[in-house]
């Protein structure tokens, strides 16, 4: 089993509700097993054009999944939320990135792991690091150090 790290995102059609329910859809996964959940984040957009604020999470997952099979599931589930892919960083009813792959580095064309634009991200290391307060990247570097770099995004816990 491979631990991974998912990113949650949301800012349309109730951005919580999604989440909560990407979280179940989640749990049925083959081959997969939700281990926890951060709290939920609102942040600012980023992005073209006028936006809702995001809600935002990071779940801990454990799979025997390919990096690739788990990435077609996760669409599959966006997919199942109404997710539509029409502009680059424009307003989403879910998003599901995968932020890591174990210990793996991976570049392919449909997937890069680590997510290439996590340690830019508060609304990505601050629930990662709820979870995983100790955790080091790939490249070793500390999760504790990217967070101290990371600009802020008016980002807040919700209750």
């Amino acid at each position: 089993m491979t631990r991974c790290y998912i990113g949650l995102g949301s800012n349309l059609a109730d951005p919580a509700a999604q989440l909560r329910s990407a979280l179940a859809h989640m749990e049925e996964i083959p081959q997969t097993q939700v281990l926890s959940c951060s709290g939920f984040y609102a942040s600012a957009p980023i992005g073209p054009g006028e936006q809702p604020d995001y809600v935002n999470a990071v779940a801990s997952v454990e799979t025997s999944l390919a990096a690739e099979a788990l990435l077609d599931a996760l669409q599959a589930i966006e997919h199942l939320h109404g997710r539509e892919r029409t502009l680059r960083w424009g307003a989403r009813t879910l998003d599901l990135d995968i932020l890591l792959f174990g210990d793996k580095t991976l570049g392919t064309a449909r997937l890069t792991v680590p997510h290439p634009r996590m340690a830019e991200r508060n609304f990505v290391l601050e629930p990662l690091a709820e979870l995983a307060p100790d955790l080091c990247m790939p490249d070793g570097t500390p999760l504790q150090t990217l967070l101290a770099r990371c600009p802020p995004n008016r980002l807040h816990r919700l209750k």
